[in-house]
């Protein structure tokens, strides 16, 4: 697992890769990603958006924003956490994944940028 702080909220993320799903001769892989928003601050923050950059090993960089995360716009209280899982697909076996959510501190308003630390997405049978 991976993790990064931003202002107190940390957020860890664990991968696998799908060989059930995949299909290499067609140059189509799987990857799911689980990730883990923790509030370790004293504020309550509401995660509004995402914006994540996707690297693949055979194809140009996809940035991807949107509204929350698989449908969501989840609140933290401090101490509380998020979990959520989501994929991604790949026209290589390798490649690497990076982002940020923003955050409203709901006390005032204020936006900040969380960051999603980088995480790697390779097939098994292409590790050492």
């Amino acid at each position: 697992m991976v993790i990064q702080e931003t202002e107190g909220i940390k957020v860890g993320v664990e991968t696998q890769y799908l060989a059930e799903y995949s299909n290499p001769q067609a140059m189509h892989f799987v990857f799911t990603y689980k990730i883990t928003i923790q509030n370790e601050s004293t504020y309550t923050y509401q995660l509004l958006r995402r914006h994540w950059e996707i690297h693949d090993a055979s194809a140009p960089i996809k940035m991807v924003d949107g509204d929350g995360v698989v449908g969501q716009q989840p609140t933290l209280e401090p101490g509380q956490s998020h979990q959520y899982v989501s994929g991604c697909n790949l026209q290589s076996g390798i490649g690497k994944m990076l982002g940020y959510y923003e955050m409203e501190r709901i006390v005032d308003g204020k936006i900040i940028q969380v960051q999603i630390p980088e995480f790697q997405l390779m097939a098994h049978y292409l590790q050492n």
